[in-house]
């Protein structure tokens, strides 16, 4: 596999995102375009670490079952989740029945909740410096970095699990602190802001 397809519609993109309809669409409209508001962010956060150990595919797929099962991911009410809701979560087939990324969710939402700046101001307190140009290949694309690994020791010291180093930076990727679409890939640098997922 090349680092770039070029699709049906006669636009380069990155391989990875060329791979199935789903990718296309999340290659395209949302992976790297920086996404601001807790809520929002709190998501991506939470789907990251369901991701673990699964394919990111997986998570797509059910996104829509997720939402619906996390009451749209508002933290608030995430927060107020009780030991009934951990029950009905494990009951629910359309989402990743795990116990300890359930209620690591959970949590998340508390400890979210009660950040004075919010989740989203401190999650962008750790976004590298811009590149001076996208990456070449897919072999530039680090894993991990120092600011990943700096946020997911800071997220820990405040409580937050199931965000390590390697789940930072995808988070990082996803949300658009950093640009890993590869160079000559058809989506703009920077990207639109974005508010959240399309439902």
């Amino acid at each position: 596999m090349t680092d770039l397809v070029t699709g049906a519609d006669g636009s380069p993109r990155c391989a990875w995102g060329a791979g199935t309809p789903d990718y296309v669409v999340y290659h395209d409209t949302e992976w790297g375009r920086p996404l601001h508001g807790d809520d929002a962010l709190y998501e991506r956060m939470t789907l990251e670490a369901f991701q673990s150990g699964l394919s990111w595919l997986t998570i797509l797929r059910k996104r829509a079952a997720f939402r619906e099962a996390f009451d749209g991911f508002r933290i608030e009410s995430v927060a107020a989740f009780s030991a009934a809701d951990v029950a009905r979560l494990l009951d629910d087939t359309g989402i990743v029945r795990n116990r300890a990324k359930i209620e690591a969710a959970i949590s998340n939402a508390r400890v979210a909740r009660d950040l004075p700046a919010g989740l989203s101001a401190l999650l962008w307190s750790y976004a590298p410096p811009s590149r001076r140009a996208r990456p070449a290949s897919s072999a530039q694309v680090p894993a991990l970095t120092v600011e990943s690994t700096t946020m997911a020791k800071a997220l820990k010291k405040r409580g937050f699990r199931f965000v390590g180093p390697t789940t930072a930076y995808a988070l990082m990727q996803a949300t658009g602190m950093v640009d890993d679409h590869l160079l000559g890939c058809h989506v703009p640098v920077g990207g639109a802001d974005v508010m959240g997922w399309s439902a």
